[in-house]
Formats: structure tokens, C-alpha cells, sequence
């Protein structure tokens, strides 16, 4: 095993002086500075708060420069990191804590009360505070899990079904995904950065790794916000710009009115992934600002790394309105295998539709204390995803929604993202969701959430009369249902579960 901690003392070897964490403009330390402090952090985690190898340390906060600091502290000390998202109610943190058996938990300032009531058992530290008001680690619930300083991250599913469950990623599996990086994502240079926008608790924090090791800064903004003139500012103060986002994000940012007056030539590649891109987006998107685009598809299971749909793909299919090229999430990254399988596990060839599965380096070895999850996800060494989707005779891979958010009507399967896209080709429809609604005679039926562009009237007829224009009747939706907006997870991700709950509970205009 490898410890990932080392790639940072490499690149403070090698280019000590460099930037290697900002807030925003401004230098937090140089990379023979984040040495430093990881080291002297490890240190007292180990030492001063009594922790033991394989002990979990979670982390519930927003970005910060101390996040950062910590995640390669809690290696550097094999120690395992369970980043916990900061918007989660106090009793969702309770759960997490109490389940991963964290000794120790750094919060914010401002929630640190609620995750103390909730959570009596667990030492709490203020992410803010100098190191030395630290307060010794203490015992918290008993965990289920043996500790393994093998474990890296332990990553808690959005727990869309269900609790959620600890995903455990070995050193071993993010040098595999830092390696797939430089092979399929983009290369890194130390004049390049990243800026991380997007939660460091999820994607955007293991993305941190690659560009550590290739001696390029981590742009953390505090006060710059994901807006027009926040990205004018740190554009106008760093160039090479990596960014990972949303699909939504992407989406927000081509929705800027100022978009074209941004510098962008300080941008480099905007990796985006974590849910559905619409075609008409992507297209609009290299339309607007050239081919900077890389998708990845991956899931915490297999983070980050299961496709890549590269630059070059991606710039093609776009020269040649290749939509269905670009409506895919691309080829298996190197040393990965991917296919499609049926509900018996029997592999299924080139068109056919089923569950995406899995296997290769950078799958997990499991969930953390929880073989009976573990035993239904990985079967005969294959990582069912829960995915459906179909592989193409090129291996470019097109998914078509959750197994759990297929529709079956009539008999028939249908797919939502299919229906989404057609709605997205109208004029006046800025976002849709396509969801299944029981139906006494159908089983289920299709209806669509529709949110209306500024300056527009959703006009159910002429939605259905385009529907039909594109698609086999029985995928058209039923029902229209007007929202203002989508309900979504702090990672952009729809909340289907949440429209289906609307259909029972809610009101609509």
C-alpha cells in the first residue's frame, strides 16, 4: 500500500516555494508549508488527541483552506477521513458519526452546538481553532468496523434508499483514480490550479490529490461565490483553471448574462459529472466556451473513475452533431472493465439494455461493516451500479436513468432521460424531470416536472404535441406539472425521490 499522504511530500520536495492552497487571491501556504502542517497536524492527532491507526476522523464544514489540511493530515497520520456533507440535518450527522465509529469530528463554529447534542458521545474541535485548543479524542459509540489504515476515505451515500452506507476507498484505489486522471481526464502542469467550487467532501476533494502531485495550487473561494463576478475575479488571478462541477453548475454558469464578458482563457478544462448532462447543454456549452469539457461517470462505489467521455470526444461529436456521442458518459477508464448485464448477471452485447457493472482497481473492496450490502453490490467480482444502461459496438457507454427511476407502463420500459431531452429542445423549458406516478391501469404513468425559462408560459399542449413529434406515445407524459424549481442535493443531483413524494403530498399551480 501506498500512502497518498507521500505525493504531497514529493511535490514539497520538488517544488517547495510553489502555491499550493489559496483562498481565493491569496497564498495560504506554499507546498514545503502544507508539509509542514500536515506533518505537525498528524502529529498531534497521533500524539496529543490519542489516535491509533485506523481510527475515523470526520469532517463537517464548508470549503475551507483547513479542510484541505486535514484530509492529508488524517493520511499522513493513517488515519481515515470520513467527510461528512455540511447540510445535513444534526441527526443525519449523528448517524453517520455513530455508524462510522468517528473518535474525533472537525466542524464550524456555527454548528458545532447542534452536532454536540445530537452527537454527546464524540470529541468535537472547531475547524477554525488553532490546533493547540484541540481537546484530546474520546471515546465515541463502538463502531461496527475493524480499524484499517488501508482505508482512506470512508464515503457515506446519499442514502437515497435507505440509511446511508460507508463506502470504503483504500489508498490504494485513489492512487488508481489519480493515475486515471493523467491518462483519461487532462494533464496537470504547476502552473495549472484548481478551483473548488464544488464540495470537498465529495468529488471535488479527491480531485484535490492530482493536482498536488503535479505541483499545481488548490484554489479554495471564501469570498468570491459561484457568480459572474466571482469567477471574473479568480479568473483575472489565475490561469490554467481546472474546475469539477455539476451538470447543474454548468447549466448556472451558461445562464450567466455576463458569461461572455468572462476571461476565459484562464479557463483550461471544466470536468463535469455526478448526473445527467443534457445534450442540448453540452452542445451549448463547447458553443459558448470552446472545447474545454471533460465527463466523467462514476459513483462513490468506484469513485470518479468508472468512463471518461475526453476532450477530444467530446470536441468531435460536437464538429460533427454527434449527439448520441454526446449523450454518452464515454469509454472505461484504463484498467477498468465495464459492460451490461441482465437480471441474472448473464452479460448482454453491444444495444442491449441493463444494469452497468463493474470491476477492476478501482472498485471498493466493500461498505463499511455491512457484508450483506456488500454481498448484493459486488457479485462474481463485478460492482453492480444500479445504472441502466447500453454499451455501443465503439464501447461508449449511454445510461439511461437509475434501475429504481425506470418506468414501467404498460409493460413497457421507458426511460426518463430519454423524455427529459426531447422536453429540453423546447424554447421555453429551462429544466425537466421525468418521474413515474402509479396508474391503476398502467401500472405507472409518466409525468414530467417542468421549470419554465424567464419570460415564458409552459404550454402543456404544445409540450405534448413536441413529445409526440419525437417520441413512441406511450413514453409521452400524462401530466405537466409546473415548479419553480427542482429539488436537488448539495451536489446538483435531482431528488427524484422528492417529485415522486410531491405526486402523493403536494400542491401544484
Amino acid at each position: 500500500m501506498v500512502n497518498v499522504s507521500s505525493f504531497l511530500s514529493r511535490s514539497a520536495a520538488r517544488w517547495g516555494d510553489r502555491p499550493a492552497l489559496c483562498e481565493d487571491e491569496t497564498v495560504v501556504a506554499t507546498f514545503a508549508e502544507l508539509e509542514a502542517r500536515a506533518t505537525d497536524i498528524a502529529r498531534r492527532l497521533r500524539t496529543d488527541l490519542g489516535l491509533v491507526p485506523g481510527d475515523r476522523v470526520a469532517v463537517v464544514s464548508k470549503n475551507c483552506a483547513r479542510y484541505l489540511e486535514l484530509i492529508f493530515a488524517a493520511w499522513r497520520a493513517e488515519l481515515t477521513l470520513a467527510p461528512i456533507n455540511a447540510r445535513l440535518h444534526p441527526k443525519e450527522i449523528a448517524y453517520i458519526l455513530a455508524d462510522s465509529g468517528a473518535r474525533l469530528c472537525f466542524a464550524a463554529t456555527e454548528d458545532i452546538d447542534a452536532i454536540a447534542a445530537a452527537s454527546p458521545k464524540i470529541a468535537l474541535a472547531d475547524i477554525a481553532a488553532p490546533a493547540s485548543s484541540w481537546q484530546r479524542a474520546g471515546q465515541a459509540q463502538p463502531s461496527r468496523g475493524a480499524p484499517s489504515p488501508s482505508i482512506a476515505w470512508l464515503f457515506y451515500t446519499s442514502g437515497t434508499t435507505g440509511r446511508p452506507k460507508g463506502v470504503m476507498i483504500t489508498h490504494d484505489m485513489l492512487r488508481q483514480a489519480l493515475l486515471n486522471y493523467f491518462a483519461n481526464v487532462d494533464w496537470i502542469t504547476p502552473e495549472d490550479c484548481i478551483i473548488h467550487f464544488a464540495p470537498l467532501s465529495h468529488g471535488s476533494g479527491m480531485y484535490a490529490l492530482p493536482h498536488i502531485a503535479a505541483g499545481a495550487a488548490n484554489i479554495v473561494p471564501v469570498r468570491h461565490q459561484f457568480t459572474a463576478d466571482g469567477l471574473a475575479a479568480l479568473f483575472a488571478r489565475h490561469r490554467g483553471i481546472s474546475m469539477f462541477m455539476a451538470p447543474t453548475m454548468v447549466r448556472k454558469m451558461l445562464d450567466m448574462p455576463e458569461l461572455e464578458s468572462l476571461p476565459i482563457d484562464s479557463l483550461k478544462t471544466i470536468v463535469y459529472g455526478g448526473g445527467p448532462m443534457y445534450v442540448a447543454d453540452i452542445e451549448e456549452a463547447v458553443r459558448r466556451l470552446g472545447p474545454r469539457f471533460v465527463q466523467i461517470y462514476g459513483q462513490g462505489e468506484c469513485p470518479m473513475t468508472i468512463t471518461c467521455l475526453s476532450r477530444r470526444d467530446i470536441a468531435t461529436a460536437y464538429e460533427r452533431q454527434d449527439a448520441a456521442t454526446l449523450g454518452s458518459v464515454g469509454r472505461a477508464f484504463t484498467g477498468v472493465e465495464v459492460a451490461v448485464a441482465d437480471e441474472a448477471g448473464v452479460l448482454l452485447p453491444a444495444g442491449e439494455i441493463g444494469e452497468v457493472v463493474v470491476r477492476g482497481p478501482i472498485v471498493m473492496p466493500g461498505y463499511w461493516a455491512n457484508p450483506q450490502a456488500t454481498a448484493e453490490t459486488i457479485r462474481q467480482g463485478w460492482l453492480y451500479t444500479g445504472d441502466m444502461g447500453a454499451l455501443d459496438e465503439r464501447g461508449f457507454l449511454t445510461l439511461k436513468d437509475r434501475s429504481k427511476d425506470l418506468i414501467v407502463s404498460g409493460g413497457m420500459n421507458i426511460y426518463p432521460r430519454e423524455i427529459e431531452e426531447v422536453l429540453l429542445h423546447q424554447d421555453s423549458v429551462a429544466e425537466a424531470s421525468v418521474v413515474g406516478m402509479r396508474d391503476e391501469k398502467w401500472g405507472e404513468s409518466v409525468v414530467a416536472f417542468i421549470v419554465p425559462k424567464a419570460g415564458y408560459v409552459i404550454d402543456p399542449q404544445a409540450l405534448d404535441a413536441h413529445c409526440l413529434n419525437n417520441l413512441a406515445r406511450f413514453k409521452r407524459p400524462k401530466e405537466y406539472r409546473v415548479v419553480e424549481a427542482l429539488p436537488k442535493n448539495n451536489y446538483g443531483k435531482v431528488l427524484k425521490r422528492e417529485l415522486r413524494e410531491l405526486l402523493t403530498h403536494g400542491d401544484f399551480t
